[in-house]
């Protein structure tokens, strides 16, 4: 069987710090499954917010994950500050994916890419609704790079 992987973007135009909570520990001592959903979850909450939105508001819109693919590269322990880089792509007419990259900031450890599926949802009518386009062209300036910048007003 094929394993899964999760390509990453570039450049995350938004990150956020986590602490490993004492309630994100498996039996094994580690971040747990579970929690690695929670925690982007909770990234995800704050990029939206970071745009004006959260995730029952997106233009009077909600959206709904429909799938996730998480890769575990390192273990992550009780009280350790992660790091989780988020950024938007595959823009659709429904759906677009969130990345994440989770790190720990002690030693910059890679901890697990996660990749989250969404759709639009229209949470009163219980359909499928279309990404709107005020949040399309947000996501799309956030992943321009800015210029480079030249002190004193020289250019390259």
């Amino acid at each position: 069987m094929a394993r899964a992987s999760v390509s990453l973007p570039e450049v995350f135009p938004f990150s956020t710090d986590l602490t490993v909570r004492i309630s994100d520990i498996n039996y094994g001592g580690h971040l747990g499954n579970g929690a690695v959903l929670t925690l982007v979850q909770e990234a995800r909450i704050r990029f939206l917010a970071s745009l004006g939105y959260s995730e029952k508001d997106i233009e009077g819109l909600g959206i709904i994950m429909t799938d996730a693919v998480v890769v575990y590269r390192a273990e992550a322990f009780h009280g350790d500050l992660l790091s989780i880089d988020v950024a938007v792509d595959d823009v659709q007419k429904h759906t677009f994916d969130m990345l994440f990259r989770i790190s720990r900031q002690s030693d910059q450890k890679e901890i697990a890419r996660v990749k989250t599926g969404i759709a639009v949802y229209d949470y009163e009518k219980k359909t499928i609704g279309t990404v709107p386009e005020p949040f399309r062209r947000k996501v799309h300036q956030m992943r321009i790079p800015a210029p480079p910048h030249f002190p004193e007003g020289r250019s390259a």
